[in-house]
């Protein structure tokens, strides 16, 4: 009883703490005081009506004070630059000196001029900086966006010659939210379970938001790891601004485990990739020094050179170090809410956000002081990467897929990467590269430090722990033909503005229309003519039609006995093939060689009504990446099953149904007899990752798993997370064979295929071969770190399984075939079970 009264009363004092900085909150907890501010700027709670701190900002109101700020004051320009997925506007603040401001395009030019040929006669003593401050990328890290606030205020309304000198020599590029829908996700969230009286119980609902939570954007992506693929809405307008102006620090204001301090860059050294020079790294730490004096001042702590790393090109503090900037890294301990217990005391959301305001103006602070170090490394950046450039070109393609390779060639283009036609089909490497369907890259061009990093493979490694992914090779993730020794000499004219490969439209046809499955559109043109309601079928084996070649899953059309007449289904075919942009053939005769178009191999379709179970427990960004795939690619209508309505759900209306990877146990007894039931009547079912478990404890599959027993020999205590981190595959390339005349490899052309593998699921293979489909080969290692006993346990092993259940199918991935959106090369794998499952 004595331990609850103590318990009880400490929580109370908690409590009186917390309420009592929240009622006496002010500006000037924020503000440096030693200076005078413009009364005419208004203060953000002219706009909010509540202090910063008080409630979370939502993106609207955000917005709002940035559009009056920037018609306040002459230091701030604003501008749109785009839409979120939900329509929320993308929002740019340019601050600088109103003297800047007149000339801002002429200092612009001369800035990316640092990053060109000839850079030498620029004089760096007379040119600003570029910081680029970008604010909660993790919509539930809010204290970046309601710094923000502060920070706009402060460079707009402060005064004095200090303030002057800043923003003469420097140019603010300024972006509140980089995750809009996220931010305004959690401070619904936050808002409106926050209590008059502030309650700070880590216990309380406000502390543990409903799934999927705001970290993510629309589509459940984390946005911070798409700076190098750019295939989101909000990345592309971000990629646009950098290569628009080439920044030389950008900083990236996140969140972490509320018990945590403040943690600033550098992170652990030997976890930085090899590419990035280590006088960046020098840099960085030369910038700590401002935000630890700027933290000593204030007396918060921090620490740095820990957990942390700059490898993954991906992230917001690591993508500027290929580029010639630094990235800075801040992650604050979270409050998660308004104010909340950890071992550190009472942990306010208005401390988390002085802690992001002072760290934005000790960035500016360094980026002034080291003004001329930063430009001169910039220049000498790219002088050094066109010093080191080899000979020679890339080139990459798809014979039988030009739809991929133009996909890999459209991120190039936003990277502001060179690249060229084919002049000449060539061969190298045993691969052919036609015009049309592949690229020539150059290696000596200004970003050839930027195309190593996406194009290389790299399986040695100073340390076996990476906080994110260790491999991200777009040929690879394609799946295209790839060469890394062309000649220039194959090179075509360069490319200014990137076309979409041509088709010709197809010819009317009084017999049947031929769709080839290669195509990366092909599932999108195959649901928008089964969802017509148009006879439709696919090819189990090759043959040849009108003197051209037709692989596995090649899709027909007959005519006759459609409920289009003969005019109509040729307007029709002609809408798909431009919609989809693919080639779709009309052929005369069913008299063809290998096997007849009326012959039994070519199988019936049914228009397929798709779901997946999506609620707490199920891992979002796998779930967002499936209906991303669905929504955005391929123009087809999923329906998210909440597990919470999962026992009430008509599960006769799909055909198919996808379970992503799960935190634990996603469904109860009783949901898995209606899954097992609604299955044996002629559903397939669909797993991920650790479905492979689940499925094998509930008998969905038999599953022999190979086991890797872990015993550790010298190693110490302070070591063992590293021990078994190590063992982790936290996500690398590995080589599969392909068995391609089984359903689930249609549209491929090659009997290898690379996969992206960030699970320790190994299954063995089955008896009888013709039931693995895929399979790793021997020595399966294509790119990326895999501790030795994993790779020993790896080879052999299947990472596709098919079950029939019933008049049913049980399908399971134990990789990720949709990661982060950029993983082209295996998206159809999915499109295959779901279209063609019942032929496997």
């Amino acid at each position: 009883m004595r331990n609850l009264i103590f318990g009880l009363g400490l929580l109370m004092s908690f409590n009186l703490s917390a309420q009592q900085e929240f009622d006496n909150l002010d500006l000037s907890y924020y503000l440096p005081q030693d200076i005078s501010y413009n009364e005419n700027i208004p203060k953000p709670q002219d706009v909010l009506g509540y202090i910063p701190g008080e409630w979370h900002v939502s993106h609207d109101l955000l917005v709002s004070y940035m559009r009056i700020l920037a018609d306040a004051s002459p230091r701030i320009a604003i501008e749109k630059r785009g839409n979120t997925y939900e329509g929320r506007p993308l929002i740019l603040l340019t601050i600088t000196s109103e003297e800047n401001h007149q000339n801002l395009e002429e200092i612009r030019k001369n800035h990316v001029a640092l990053t060109e040929d000839g850079s030498g006669s620029l004089n760096t003593e007379d040119m600003p900086i570029v910081v680029n401050q970008g604010f909660s990328i993790h919509g539930n890290e809010p204290s970046g966006s309601n710094a923000a606030l502060l920070a706009a205020y402060y460079l707009a309304a402060a005064e004095g010659p200090e303030i002057e000198a800043l923003l003469n020599n420097t140019i603010i590029l300024f972006d509140p939210a980089f995750n809009p829908d996220g931010l305004q996700r959690f401070a619904y969230w936050a808002n409106t379970n926050r209590s008059k009286n502030i309650n700070t119980d880590p216990q309380d609902r406000e502390y543990d938001e409903v799934w999927p939570g705001g970290r993510t954007n629309h589509y459940w992506f984390d946005m911070n790891r798409d700076w190098l693929p750019v295939q989101l809405a909000e990345s592309k307008v971000r990629l646009e601004t950098f290569h628009n102006w080439y920044p030389n620090i950008l900083t990236d204001h996140h969140e972490m485990g509320s018990n945590s301090s403040f943690f600033f860059q550098p992170g652990i050294p030997e976890r930085t990739h090899p590419l990035t020079p280590q006088l960046n790294q020098e840099l960085t730490k030369e910038i700590g020094t401002y935000h630890a004096a700027a933290f000593d001042k204030i007396g918060s702590f921090y620490y740095t050179e820990e957990n942390y790393d700059d490898f993954y090109y991906g992230k917001g503090s690591t993508f500027p170090d290929i580029n010639g900037s630094v990235g800075i890294l801040f992650e604050q301990g979270s409050s998660r809410g308004h104010a909340q217990e950890t071992d550190n005391g009472i942990l306010t959301f208005p401390f988390t956000i002085r802690n992001q305001f002072t760290a934005a103006l000790s960035t500016l602070e360094a980026a002034q002081k080291m003004r001329v170090k930063l430009l001169n490394y910039q220049r000498n950046f790219y002088n050094n990467a066109r010093k080191e450039a080899d000979r020679g070109a890339y080139a990459f393609g798809n014979s039988k897929d030009a739809s991929s390779a133009y996909h890999l060639a459209e991120i190039l283009k936003r990277h502001k990467i060179e690249i060229h036609e084919v002049q000449e089909a060539f061969r190298k490497d045993g691969k052919t590269f036609e015009p049309g369907s592949s690229y020539i890259v150059p290696k000596n061009q200004r970003q050839q430090r930027l195309i190593k990093g996406m194009f290389e493979r790299r399986t040695e490694f100073a340390d076996s722990l990476f906080y994110d992914i260790s491999a991200w090779s777009f040929p690879l993730a394609f799946n295209l033909d790839f060469t890394e020794d062309a000649a220039l000499k194959n090179a075509g004219p360069e490319i200014e503005e990137l076309q979409k490969p041509t088709v010709e439209s197809p010819e009317q046809s009084n017999y049947a229309y031929l769709m080839d499955w290669h195509s990366y559109e092909a599932p999108k043109a195959l649901n928008q003519i089964l969802e017509k309601g148009l006879r439709t079928k696919v090819s189990m084996k090759p043959f040849e039609a009108e003197g051209r070649k037709f692989d596995y899953g090649t899709i027909m059309i007959p005519v006759q006995n459609q409920e289009l007449d003969q005019s109509e289904l040729h307007d029709f075919m002609r809408e798909v093939s431009e919609a989809s942009n693919i080639s779709i053939f009309g052929v005369t005769t069913g008299l063809t060689r290998g096997m007849s178009l009326g012959s039994n191999n070519f199988r019936a379709l049914e228009p397929q009504s798709v779901a997946m179970i999506v609620g707490e427990g199920i891992t979002p960004y796998d779930a967002g990446e499936i209906w991303h795939l669905f929504d955005q690619r391929y123009d087809m209508i999923l329906t998210k099953l909440d597990l919470k309505d999962f026992s009430g759900a008509d599960l006769s209306r799909y055909t198919d149904i996808i379970l992503p990877n799960s935190w634990g146990s996603a469904l109860d007894d009783k949901d898995v007899e209606k899954l097992k039931t609604w299955t044996r009547s002629g559903g397939t079912l669909i797993g991920y990752r650790n479905a492979a478990r689940w499925f094998d404890s509930n008998e969905f599959l038999d599953l022999e798993f190979k086991e890797n027993e872990l015993v550790a020999k010298d190693v110490p205590f302070e070591l063992q997370r590293d021990f078994r981190g190590a063992q982790g595959i936290g996500g690398a390339i590995f080589e599969a064979k392909t068995d391609r005349s089984h359903p689930v490899n249609f549209g491929y052309k090659d009997d290898r295929i690379p996969l992206f593998r960030n699970t320790t699921y190994f299954i063995e293979a089955k008896e009888q071969s013709y039931n693995n489909p895929i399979q790793y080969t021997k020595e399966p290692l294509l790119s990326g770190y895999i501790s030795k006993p994993n790779l020993d346990s790896i080879a052999g092993t299947i990472p596709f399984v098919h079950r029939d259940f019933g008049r049913g199918n049980v399908i399971l991935f134990t990789d990720n075939t949709n990661f982060r959106a950029f993983w082209y090369g295996t998206n159809k794998l999915l499109m295959n079970a779901i279209f063609f499952g019942d032929e496997m």
